[in-house]
């Protein structure tokens, strides 16, 4: 028997010494990958291990790509459109005069023949598009004295839509909200002026007044994916994360009740909030919902760097975190691939060890030559252990088998699942749980579902996933990967 095999079965809850490797085990908390401001990993050699190292920072782990704040700023043409479908009662209804032609009851509003001249040809000149033109007619109006509190509402109206025209939402928001406090303003378009005053205040940077108005919305009933959007980024760009955090929250957690799936922007904005509020739990179960629903490489990759940065890893626990990051393609950078590697041979794994370093030189990771170098010992180093270690692992098998407990049983399942025999490491899974007596029956039950992922057997991978319990942190690995289960 190799010193691999004997180490193999003598594996438990905590890291075996190596027998047959030169290389001291270092502590979790030296390998923990750390990131710097930059999101980047700073690494130390030592010999030809990497280790990483480094001050971690909660917000550059999880804030790359995310979260790129991006404005929600609704072009004029939106805001014109939503102001014309408001406006239309006005246009239709309005004819100037000294009675009011349009209206059948005895008490309908008036308009002057004073007043009514330079609205008519206001309203004329923004049929025609004539801007500039509605409004010298609409200043003129403006500069009257003893206008009806009709008229007022009519010019402000007319007025409101001829300055977002010309680009003038400063003044066009103070004339549309003077018109939507009046007592005739039609309040079946109350929705259609609420969204109008909230995008344009959004425009002018005044978050607090566009919070105010969406909020209405929301409250009303009336708001729809945009105004929840807008309200949301108004909070988030002022400062107020908790609030973005609220309104958003509130909103996917509504959208997952009704069976409808998040916007992805969505849940960038609840990400980036709980990031603000430096709140690691809140950001986990972000990047998770993120990769639930919508599993990009580059999500599940800030996923794992926020299990990486875990203070109480140690290095079995990590070399499962890494199975996951390999399995949902998020390794990235060079020294990924060689800390994989190394915990691999540490652990008896010389197989897994060999197929990570040899995928890391198919995808042309390592850039240095003295990085290449490196990999390429270590990558010999695991080559030589695996075949030493398959030469006996059929008779190891046979040794477990008739073991009483299953630790053996589990330890030739694990060396079957690193050769890729996936029904052989399924086989002695199962005897081993079946037999008792394991000594982290978590671990082993994570084994064998990912056994099962990889034999194709995905309904039954599930179900295992799903059993794991006894240790919180492998059941989280085992609930992620019972979701990239579900979405293979």
């Amino acid at each position: 028997m190799t010193p691999w095999r004997r180490c193999l079965l003598r594996r438990s809850a905590t890291t075996c010494a190596r027998s047959a490797s030169s290389t001291s085990q270092s502590s979790a908390s030296d390998r923990k990958l750390r990131l710097d401001r930059a999101g980047s990993v700073c690494v130390q050699m030592h010999g030809d291990r990497v280790i990483p190292s480094g001050p971690a920072r909660r917000q550059a782990a999880v804030e790359m790509t995310v979260m790129r704040e991006k404005s929600m700023k609704k072009t004029g043409t939106t805001v014109i459109a939503a102001l014309m479908l408001g406006l239309t009662a006005v246009a239709t209804t309005f004819v100037p005069g000294t009675a009011a032609v349009a209206q059948e009851k005895k008490d309908a509003p008036k308009v002057s023949a004073k007043v009514g001249k330079p609205l008519q040809a206001a309203q004329k000149a923004i049929n025609e598009k004539k801007w500039d033109e509605a409004l010298k007619n609409l200043r003129e109006v403006q500069a009257m004295t003893g206008k009806s509190p009709y008229e007022e509402y009519v010019m402000n109206e007319l007025l409101g839509v001829t300055l977002v025209r010309t680009k003038d939402y400063k003044g066009a928001v103070e004339a549309l909200e003077a018109s939507y406090r009046s007592e005739y303003f039609d309040k079946s378009q109350t929705t259609t002026r609420l969204n109008a005053l909230a995008q344009i205040y959004y425009q002018l940077k005044n978050y607090d007044k566009a919070i105010d108005y969406g909020n209405q919305l929301i409250k009303s009933g009336a708001a729809d994916d945009d105004m929840y959007t807008l309200v949301g980024q108004a909070y988030y760009i002022k400062g107020d994360y908790k609030g973005s955090l609220q309104l958003f929250d509130n909103y996917v957690n509504g959208q997952i009740r009704r069976g409808q799936k998040p916007k992805e922007q969505s849940l960038q904005m609840i990400m980036s909030s709980c990031v603000k509020l430096e709140d690691d739990d809140c950001t986990t179960r972000a990047l998770e919902r993120l990769v639930a629903y919508y599993p990009k490489p580059e999500y599940w990759q800030n996923l794992i760097h926020t299990m990486f940065q875990a203070r109480d890893n140690n290095d079995r626990n990590l070399l499962h975190v890494y199975r996951l990051a390999s399995q949902v393609d998020a390794l990235r950078r060079p020294e990924d691939y060689t800390e994989m590697a190394q915990l691999a041979i540490e652990q008896g794994s010389p197989g897994e060890a060999q197929r990570i370093l040899e995928k890391g030189f198919a995808k042309n990771v390592f850039v240095e030559q003295r990085d290449k170098d490196r990999n390429q010992r270590l990558l010999e180093a695991a080559k030589r252990a695996a075949q030493a270690d398959l030469a006996t692992l059929d008779k190891t098998a046979e040794e477990a088998a008739a073991s009483k407990t299953g630790d053996k049983d589990i330890g030739v399942g694990l060396a079957y699942l690193s050769y890729q025999q996936y029904d052989k490491a399924i086989e002695a899974f199962n005897r081993g749980l079946a037999k008792g007596g394991v000594r982290n029956e978590a671990e082993a039950r994570l084994l064998l579902g990912i056994a099962q992922l990889e034999a194709g057997k995905k309904e039954d991978a599930m179900k295992t996933f799903e059993s794991v319990k006894g240790d919180p942190k492998l059941e989280r690995l085992a609930s992620l990967w019972g979701l990239h289960a579900r979405q293979a």
